[in-house]
């Protein structure tokens, strides 16, 4: 087992962005109440239906690159979902995250971070590894 294996650092990568989009989702779900966050992206503009996609997307994606299940598809469905939570949800709020209301340095850097994802894969300890690599585990 090399630990230099960049598998181990697609990993780790896979793991934050699963356990922060899973948390943004249940935040979305448990405090803030499914209503709550239509009503919010309504007063942004928005269509009830990108409310609904977004908790599916990072409630279910969440879990998905937790556990490395369609890692790649995932990842390139939440670049432009939080390039559009820095736009549509944090553009006005200047550039750092500790802004009022969050600026939008941290979607951005979620979406580059998800597109890195993108070419890196899946990594190692996916349930269900890209097709020509040996789970780590085996």
């Amino acid at each position: 087992m090399n630990r230099l294996d960049p598998a181990y650092g697609a990993l780790a990568l896979r793991l934050a962005l699963g356990v922060m989009a899973l948390s943004h989702g249940l935040l979305k779900v448990l405090v803030f109440t499914i209503p709550g966050t239509v009503g919010y992206f309504g007063s942004l503009g928005l269509p009830a239906v990108a409310a609904y996609a977004t908790i599916a997307l990072e409630v279910g994606g969440g879990l998905a690159l937790i556990v490395g299940v369609l890692v790649r598809p995932i990842a390139a469905l939440y670049v432009p979902l939080m390039l559009g939570a820095a736009i549509f949800g944090h553009g006005g709020n200047g550039w750092v995250f500790s802004a009022p209301n969050g600026g939008w340095e941290y979607p951005v850097f979620l979406a580059v971070a998800s597109l890195a994802q993108v070419f890196l894969g899946a990594g190692a300890f996916a349930l269900l590894p890209e097709a020509g690599r040996k789970p780590a585990f085996a």
